[in-house]
């Protein structure tokens, strides 16, 4: 089976399939590297305990004037998906979509069967690039489903999932985008259809009960190991052979740890491809 590889633009962008010269430009726009000289950020005090309440004194000082502290972004690093963008609809950066992006045309061109879903979707851009796909090579067959608690990462159960421990990005809000946000991201790229159905609520209580018959695809972003068990479980024995598996945030020990649990348990030997230091995926053979 042909494994998927990156989509590089050709030097000559006049000379490439239309398909391909659209899916550029959803994705250049999901990430705004198309909109360079407007791009700043709000200073990231989400990322560390000990500055967020620094950030929280300095926003309520400026807001009285209408201000805030920003920064430039920066192009190689919002490329490589390692920053928390103001506006962007997605963080994961053009090479995983570009991996992501092959994925999807490796099964809609060997006529792998099933949906596609991604559980974690944040503000939705990744499942966007999914739906663009699929509008791009005129499948109107699959669906895509969105499964998100659309209220930010849950609070970790450690006594069930002691790797969970200490991990706290249950508390910040910027992790948090409802329903309707992610909703109006779909709708401002023209995609929001039929075809795509929301899974709302936390995985363990929606994924197992979801009407979901045969999966291609399967695109994993739960931080914690409670969630990325959760999926795996629910909707591993549904992927098709040759579907492929997409774990985002794998730099994470939770991440990590839940994979090699999940796939020990269920002897899946398929070697695991790394994609960018971040996320990695395997194509399911047996």
């Amino acid at each position: 089976m042909q494994e998927p590889v990156p989509a590089v633009p050709s030097t000559d962008p006049q000379s490439r399939p239309l398909q391909d010269r659209y899916l550029d430009l959803v994705k250049r726009s999901l990430t705004r590297l198309m909109f360079p000289d407007e791009a700043y950020d709000p200073i990231g005090f989400q990322r560390s305990w000990w500055t967020r309440p620094l950030g929280r004194v300095l926003r309520a000082l400026l807001r009285p004037w209408k201000l805030e502290l920003v920064r430039k972004v920066d192009p190689t690093v919002r490329y490589q998906g390692r920053d928390w963008p103001r506006y962007a609809e997605t963080m994961i950066g053009m090479a995983r979509l570009d991996n992501l992006q092959s994925c999807v045309e490796n099964v809609l061109r060997e006529g792998i069967p099933g949906d596609l879903i991604e559980t974690g979707v944040w503000r939705g851009g990744a499942a966007i690039l999914m739906t663009a796909v699929l509008a791009a090579w005129n499948d109107t067959d699959r669906k895509v489903w969105v499964a998100d608690s659309f209220q930010g990462v849950p609070k970790p159960d450690v006594e069930k999932y002691q790797a969970d421990a200490g991990q706290d990005l249950w508390k910040i809000e910027y992790l948090s985008v409802g329903i309707d946000d992610v909703r109006r991201n779909f709708g401002n790229y023209g995609l929001l259809d039929d075809r795509v159905v929301f899974l709302e609520g936390w995985f363990k209580d929606t994924l197992p009960l979801a009407p979901i018959h045969q999966l291609a695809v399967m695109r994993l972003d739960g931080d914690l190991y409670e969630s990325t068990m959760d999926a795996l479980s629910a909707l591993y024995p549904k992927l098709s052979i040759g579907g492929y598996v997409i774990i985002d945030d794998f730099h994470l020990p939770a991440s990590v740890n839940a994979v090699e649990d999940y796939r020990a348990a269920n002897s899946i030997a398929e070697p695991i491809q790394d994609i960018d230091g971040h996320g990695v995926f395997w194509r399911r053979e047996s």
